[in-house]
């Protein structure tokens, strides 16, 4: 009865006649279907819908967390750089210290082993894109790092106790700068800026103010304080160990040979005696006679 065949007839008010309609059962079914199958599609579209609104959402979420661990990777990365800096310096500091003591015996190992650390972190961590990757990098250098931390920790105690029993070597070695200014002229070769020749410069010349207090970089016994030809009024400190330094071109010095001063007393004051081209302190170290690079020893 369902799929049989129906008569339709439409009356319009007020007006004579009428409109007929022949259907067929089957035709309502599959209108009736469609329907249904329409319905049934804004459902899903509606649902679809919402889900999708609801992973959009969640994608912003996730999108802002990502980003804010890439931020701490980034800054985690930074301090880590900083931590490898710091301890390139701190071994510096003390190789330098072991140089001074003779407990280095290789010049080239100034600079340590730590500053490569740095280096390398920068340019071969930090260009990565995958956080994965980056996180088993970084755990792998602090790894690194924490193993030339406690190597750093027995260096510094078997420097500490070398210390303990050398205080007075240690208060002999002239580790300050004789006055604050600006180097300019290195230790090493140079072009003399008389003849414009080639030349070996014995120390460092320091420029600073007519009348700057020269300070004595380390304790000893004056050996030496007078007028010196071209390096004009001067003095030579012994500190013992072969170790001497000089003080040239002072304007006057106030020690007397024989008197002995400390570490950072004031023995006389820059000037530009002797053959000069400018007010200016050369200092020289000499050990056993022979000149040395005052930076050697210099740590402040």
């Amino acid at each position: 009865m369902l799929l049989g065949k129906y008569h339709i007839v439409i009356f319009k008010e007020g007006k004579s006649g009428s409109r007929n309609l022949r259907l067929r059962g089957w035709l309502g079914f599959a209108g009736f279907l469609a329907v249904g199958a329409l319905v049934a599609c804004n459902i899903w579209l509606w649902r679809y819908y919402h889900e999708t609104v609801l992973l959009h959402a969640k994608l912003s979420d996730t999108e802002k967390v990502v980003e804010e661990q890439s931020n701490q990777l980034l800054s985690m990365i930074g301090k880590i750089r900083d931590v490898a800096t710091d301890l390139d310096r701190v071994q510096q500091f003390d190789t330098k210290l072991r140089l001074m003591m003779n407990m280095e015996k290789d010049p080239a190992e100034v600079g340590g082993r730590g500053g490569s650390h740095a280096e390398d972190f920068s340019t071969t961590y930090l260009p990565l894109h995958r956080q994965e990757l980056t996180a088993r990098k970084m755990h792998a250098f602090l790894k690194q790092l924490s193993e030339d931390v406690r190597l750093e920790e027995v260096r510094q105690q078997d420097l500490l106790r070398a210390m303990r029993t050398n205080r007075d070597a240690l208060s002999a070695l002239p580790s300050i700068w004789p006055i604050e200014g600006f180097i300019s002229s290195s230790f090493g070769g140079r072009s003399s800026p008389f003849s414009g020749r080639g030349e070996f410069h014995k120390g460092l010349d320091i420029t600073s103010r007519i009348g700057t207090p020269i300070l004595a970089t380390a304790q000893g016994t004056v050996s030496f304080a007078n007028m010196d030809g071209a390096y004009g009024n001067s003095v030579e400190i012994n500190h013992g160990g072969g170790i001497v330094t000089k003080y040239a071109h002072m304007q006057r010095y106030i020690v007397k040979e024989g008197q002995w001063v400390r570490r950072g007393d004031v023995i006389g004051y820059v000037g530009m005696t002797g053959r000069t081209t400018g007010a200016h302190v050369h200092y020289e170290v000499r050990l056993n006679g022979a000149p040395v690079n005052p930076m050697r020893y210099i740590l402040n």
